[in-house]
């Protein structure tokens, strides 16, 4: 699934945060305040970019992209999903909301 995950839009204090340990993250300004940070920047700074888990995995070029290269479960892909969530919102305290529709 491609542009797996919305793009978050953070508060200034949150974006100055990450700026200490990532000063080139991308961003740009939205409504009130806030910025918008590409989630491909933020899941490939957390290492997602590439890795692959049997047959399915992250595409080794676009981080938004989810792949099941034929045989991968849903619950499979719904796990990596949850997976990268995590890592980011352990890495840099945001929130990634997926942009697909789960059935």
């Amino acid at each position: 699934a491609g542009s797996f995950f919305k793009n978050p839009v953070v508060s200034l204090d949150r974006l100055d945060q990450i700026k200490l340990t990532n000063p080139d993250v991308p961003h740009y300004a939205v409504v009130d305040g806030k910025f918008k940070l590409p989630a491909a920047y933020l899941i490939d700074q957390a290492g997602w970019k590439g890795k692959t888990f049997g047959n399915y995995g992250v595409h080794k070029d676009q981080p938004l992209v989810i792949v099941n290269y034929g045989g991968a479960k849903g619950l499979d892909i719904w796990q990596l999903a949850l997976d990268i969530q995590a890592s980011v919102k352990d890495r840099f305290g945001v929130e990634l909301t997926p942009e697909v529709n789960v059935i």
